[in-house]
């Protein structure tokens, strides 16, 4: 038996690097599950796990269990939404890029990428690429959104493949951690990595004429090694996040600084900060010390959340 981790995922393959430097396609064996979670796949990128031998000429193995995670990030599968996908394992921070325009700025994705890894408590960091491209409007909406997320504690950084802007800062924030980096298509992931660690040569791709959105170029979750210190976990494109998984309470309590406030509504932790009285997070929007942003996307996704998991419950029907 061989430990080691899981540094690609290519469906029903995993690569997997031993210990002592060996490199293993392997398969799985058996039914391993994720705390109850219907998963597509049970096993992802950063998992330890311990293998036997199956061929060692063509270099496969069987994994026959996972050690225990420290955390790990799921989705909801985009293929079969009753079930979740495991896009990483014990990651110690996650950074989700976005960028003002090519392609325009859907805000409530932050929104959505920070409700993946606020469960697990896994810290998460904002980068806005692209900014050689901003204009007037375009940096205002950045510094506008910048004091949204620092002031409830969320690093933000600004980025330029093509000036260098923020390298060395992106660069300090990725040694010697082992990062899930994540964003919807075309906002110039592979080409900001490429520009921190050009021998990984990633795939670039390009923004479609026709509907000005991103063309996927990675299609599975790959681990990559740095050479200043650490390993980046790359993701395939996202383009929309739902949460099957999610009961509205569970937004509710990761929202951060709705639920550091709830303590003081009428209802305690039990408020959703709708209609209720007493809300002490209403109070506070009122008073412009929360942002009407983050409340506004907030009330959608509990809507969104009551409607697709009121079916979910009720598929019987």
């Amino acid at each position: 038996m061989k430990t080691g981790i899981i540094v690609k995922s290519t469906g029903s393959w995993y690569q997997v690097r031993t210990l002592e430097g060996e490199t293993w396609q392997c398969r799985i064996v058996g039914k391993l599950r994720l705390d109850d979670i219907k998963l597509t796949n049970p096993v992802g990128v950063g998992d330890q796990v311990d293998i036997e031998v199956e061929d060692e000429a063509e270099g496969t193995a069987l994994i026959k269990a996972i050690h225990p995670r420290r955390n790990y990030v799921v989705r909801q599968s985009p293929r079969r939404r009753h079930n979740m996908h495991l896009l990483a394992a014990n990651v110690d921070q996650a950074v989700v890029i976005v960028t003002i325009i090519e392609p325009q700025l859907k805000q409530g994705f932050i929104d959505r990428f920070l409700l993946m890894t606020e469960p697990q408590d896994i810290p998460a960091i904002i980068i806005f690429n692209k900014a050689d491209l901003y204009g007037e409007d375009e940096m205002a909406l950045y510094e506008y959104l910048r004091d949204v997320y620092t002031h409830i504690g969320y690093p933000v950084l600004l980025t330029s493949a093509q000036s260098g802007q923020g390298l060395e800062e992106f660069r300090a924030l990725l040694h010697s951690k082992v990062t899930l980096i994540g964003g919807q298509s075309g906002v110039g992931k592979s080409t900001l990595i490429n520009a921190i660690q050009p021998h990984l040569d990633l795939r670039i791709g390009h923004l479609s004429d026709y509907s000005g959105k991103g063309m996927h170029t990675t299609t599975f979750a790959e681990m990559h090694s740095l050479d200043f210190g650490g390993a980046l976990i790359d993701t395939p494109g996202i383009k929309t996040l739902a949460f099957n998984n999610l009961a509205p309470m569970d937004v509710a309590h990761n929202f951060r600084e709705f639920f550091q406030r709830s303590d003081a509504c009428r209802f305690g932790g039990s408020c959703l900060h709708r209609l209720e009285p007493g809300c002490a997070v209403r109070e506070a929007l009122q008073a412009g010390e929360l942002s009407e942003l983050r409340y506004a996307n907030y009330l959608a996704l509990l809507d969104e959340i009551e409607d697709q998991n009121y079916w979910e419950r009720h598929k019987d029907m």
